[in-house]
């Protein structure tokens, strides 16, 4: 296996790691693992910035939904960069985008991490809010 091989398939599986015992099994000490020590966070609404608003984040989507799960479904690197495609969902029964529905909601989520030294340094994200507000009924019908 190449250097970039090796690197790449090092990547992936840290990334995977994240995603299941991290958002998955909310265990936040997995952050302190994985992440760079001037980890930049890209995506909006996750603060405050670095680790701390991961961990936070980990915690606020567990408190909405006690039971997410994260699974990755297309998972691939490319030297320094993982992309992901996430399905995400759960049952809203908590704190957190309003006032609990028991609603049960499926979400797509894009992600993109740059990793340096086998530690994720960047990550920008893209979940599919729209969806997600739609699911819950936080978004008005309209009527045509």
């Amino acid at each position: 296996m190449s250097d970039r091989a090796a690197e790449e398939a090092r990547n992936e599986a840290a990334f995977r790691r994240l995603i299941e015992e991290g958002f998955s099994r909310r265990d936040t000490a997995v952050v302190d693992e994985l992440f760079a020590d001037d980890f930049v966070e890209h995506q909006s609404g996750i603060e405050p910035p670095g680790r701390e608003g991961v961990r936070l984040a980990i915690a606020f989507l567990h408190r909405a939904f006690p039971d997410l799960q994260v699974s990755v479904e297309d998972l691939t690197a490319d030297g320094d960069r993982v992309w992901a495609r996430l399905l995400a969902g759960g049952t809203h029964e908590g704190d957190g985008f309003g006032e609990a529905t028991g609603r049960t909601i499926r979400i797509d989520i894009m992600d993109v991490c740059r990793f340096r030294d086998g530690l994720i340094a960047e990550h920008w994200g893209v979940p599919d809010r729209f969806g997600q507000m739609q699911q819950l009924g936080l978004l008005g019908s309209r009527q045509r």
